[in-house]
């Protein structure tokens, strides 16, 4: 099983999988970081750079599918946004101490002599 299969899994575990638009979601998710990977095969390929020859002049540019990753990127960043995930969070930490905790502080104040 492969890394992206892996997190399909991990992700459809965390979402109601009876919302068939979270689903989605997952699935689109799971295609758009498939095409980021395209991409860098692409780039690596082809380099970051291409040059255009038009008549004598010559120009270096940047490779047009570093554009298209930016918006990959845009979309994944803002579908992560919109999941609805299930799992609870893991629990806060507590607090080691408070104003009530402690009669006193360190400065002498106490929980009464607040407003």
């Amino acid at each position: 099983m492969n890394e992206l299969e892996l997190l399909e899994q991990q992700l459809i575990s965390r979402i109601d999988d009876e919302d068939l638009l979270e689903v989605k979601k997952v699935k689109r998710y799971i295609e758009l970081l498939k095409l980021d990977h395209e991409c860098n095969v692409k780039l690596k390929e082809e380099g970051i750079t291409t040059v255009t020859e038009n008549g004598k002049q010559r120009f270096v540019k940047s490779h047009p599918l570093l554009n298209e990753k930016a918006k990959i990127n845009s979309q994944l960043i803002a579908l992560e946004k919109t999941f609805n995930f299930v799992m609870d969070p893991l629990p806060a930490a507590a607090p080691t101490s408070s104003v009530e905790d402690n009669a006193e502080n360190k400065d002498g104040y106490s929980a009464d002599d607040l407003v």
